[in-house]
């Protein structure tokens, strides 16, 4: 007589019918393919892969994060039309005067008054445009 063998059915935990859990990552329904490589010191990618650490995440995750949710502030300096004027008529003048001051100088044609006043004027055009340069920068 052949005995009948029961199996037993484990109840705990049935996979689903059709179906092999194969184990390994998830899918994805966003895989990024993409990289981005930042060049930077020793010491700092220590600090970057410290940083990350601190916040639990590996560093490439606090890289993105950092880069699509910091927002950094650019301050664009504009100056009036006029100011911008200014300083190119002044830059012109300058240099005109400057000109004249080389080609009198070769010719010797104004006397050591006049060459010094010309200097002096060239002078202080220049320190104008430093002062301007100096407001704007």
């Amino acid at each position: 007589m052949e005995s009948q063998v029961k199996k037993k059915i484990n109840t705990k935990d049935p996979a689903p019918l059709g179906r092999v859990n194969r184990g390994g990552r998830p899918n994805v329904p966003h895989k990024r393919r993409s990289s981005v490589s930042v060049m930077c010191t020793l010491i700092e990618k220590k600090i970057i892969e410290a940083n990350a650490k601190r916040v639990g995440m590996n560093p490439s995750v606090f890289l993105r994060n950092l880069g699509l949710n910091t927002r950094i502030e650019v301050r664009v300096k504009t100056l009036p039309k006029s100011v911008l004027e200014m300083r190119g008529t002044l830059n012109h003048i300058a240099a005109n005067l400057n000109q004249i001051a080389k080609r009198r100088n070769r010719g010797d044609d104004l006397n050591a008054m006049e060459r010094a006043l010309l200097d002096q004027d060239v002078r202080s055009l220049r320190g104008l445009v430093k002062n301007i340069n100096a407001y704007v920068s």
